[in-house]
């Protein structure tokens, strides 16, 4: 049972140690499970973050491997079929139709798109044919997804299927427009949120993605009373997830399936929300590249692991939990070898990337972010600074970290193929000025929202 969440943060989980959120649901399989609390997307080439850091997960393959097209990829829905599987999928895809029924043999409720309105999502049934109806508008996003993964595991007990099955349920939330039930609103009123302890007004610089779609949300500076009326949409939105998580739980354990179903819950990418002044995932912080990852069951000891670990490792972990043969040129590596004791780490270094215009490199407690078209350098020493508010880099006690890190990000560029300088000409101006810029909402962004954060 695979529960995949879209835009959430690895720090918005209660179990992971966020006191002013409701999520009992996860928290349970966190708690019984075993979760991998620095798990990272590697990036993104555009500003749909979602629809790379997918492909890479179904496909086990790196960001410059696999861009973000699934069609000439095997994906582990479909290898896990090919071998006997039952494969269920429900919730958002953002990939293509045939990649979706290459994958699975059935499919309910199911989203093609990138986002849509939490009320009125385009989705689809598959027909016992193969095939996938024209786009219906129904419910709300999580108890839709939710409904069909439910209605899957009954129906799967009812028929006396004997073949193990995959199900993956891809929710849309808590992705914008923010828009939770109005009883999960109400649990967070925005006057009561909490600001995130590296709240800023604006970034201190200019980062290359100050003006695209995510960050036109709300405008600049970013006020206290907006940050925190998002966060408690943002926070509903989760909190109405997580009961709907609850539901699919229920039924595998009324199913009599619970004792062996593995359940992994994870997410596409994280969100800023007022961290660093920035809205969106199109940046390297830690609140927007790193992501929950839990996996709970069977065989599996409860614990938690600071392994360097990307999200897309589940490819080469799901297929070794499954004995599947894998594929011999997967970049991920299997994270099951963690929580058996067989190793503390699979890699001792890590790399993400965002366009052309940001890269990091972690290594152990240090983080180096390089903007090559500013000429500019950030180093972190995530132990002491998690927020990451203290710029190490022009520090000359750390000089000889910094350039370790830099020959270190020299490397993983060569290793993985990324064709994009570390410095870049002419050298863009630091200076973000946001006078005369227009914050406009999309065609998703429901009444509600456009009169609360868009209206003159």
């Amino acid at each position: 049972m695979f529960l995949l969440a879209d835009d959430l943060r690895a720090d918005a989980i209660g179990a992971h140690g966020n006191p002013y959120i409701d999520t009992p649901n996860i928290d349970r399989l966190a708690n019984a499970g075993f979760s991998f609390r620095h798990a990272y997307v590697m990036g993104s080439q555009h500003a749909a973050v979602c629809a790379p850091s997918r492909a890479m997960l179904l496909s086990g393959r790196h960001l410059y491997r696999v861009y973000d097209n699934l069609d000439d990829e095997p994906t582990f829905p479909q290898l896990l079929r090919q071998d006997g599987y039952v494969t269920f999928g429900t919730g958002k895809w953002h990939q293509s139709k045939a990649a979706f029924l290459k994958s699975f043999s059935q499919g309910r409720n199911v989203f093609l798109g990138g986002m849509s309105d939490h009320n009125r999502v385009p989705t689809r049934k598959m027909a016992a044919g193969g095939t996938l109806s024209d786009p219906v508008e129904k419910g709300f996003s999580s108890t839709l997804f939710a409904d069909a993964a439910v209605s899957f595991i009954r129906q799967y007990v009812a028929s006396g299927e004997t073949r193990p099955f995959l199900a993956y349920v891809s929710f849309t939330a808590p992705h914008d427009p923010r828009t939770p039930p109005a009883d999960d609103l109400a649990r967070y009123p925005g006057q009561a949120m909490p600001l995130p302890p590296n709240y800023m007004p604006v970034h201190p610089f200019d980062n290359g993605w100050m003006t695209g779609r995510d960050e036109t949300l709300a405008p600049w500076p970013r006020t206290p009373g907006v940050i925190r009326a998002q966060l408690g949409e943002y926070f509903g939105l989760i909190t109405h997830m997580d009961a709907e998580v609850g539901r699919i739980l229920t039924a595998l354990r009324r199913s009599g399936l619970e004792d062996r179903t593995v359940v992994i819950f994870s997410a596409d990418n994280g969100l800023a929300l007022g961290s660093h002044g920035l809205l969106g995932k199109q940046n390297l912080y830690e609140h927007s590249a790193r992501v929950p990852l839990i996996v709970a069951g069977p065989e599996i000891p409860q614990g938690q692991s600071a392994a360097l670990t990307y999200r897309h490792d589940l490819f080469q972990t799901i297929l070794g939990l499954t004995g599947t043969r894998t594929p011999e040129d997967i970049d991920g590596r299997d994270l099951s070898e963690i929580w058996r004791g067989e190793r503390m780490a699979v890699r001792e270094s890590l790399f993400t990337v965002y366009e052309d215009i940001q890269r990091t490199v972690r290594d152990g407690h240090l983080k180096l972010i390089r903007y090559p078209r500013l000429h500019y350098n950030q180093l972190f020493d995530l132990d002491r600074d998690p927020y990451e508010l203290k710029n190490l880099a022009e520090d000359p006690a750390y000089a000889d970290q910094f350039s370790r890190l830099m020959d270190l990000l020299v490397l993983w560029q060569l290793r993985t193929g990324d064709p994009n300088p570390l410095i870049a000409s002419p050298r863009a101006s630091m200076k973000f000025d946001y006078s005369g810029i227009d914050h406009k909402p999309d065609r998703h962004q429901s009444e509600v929202i456009v009169q609360k954060y868009f209206a003159k």
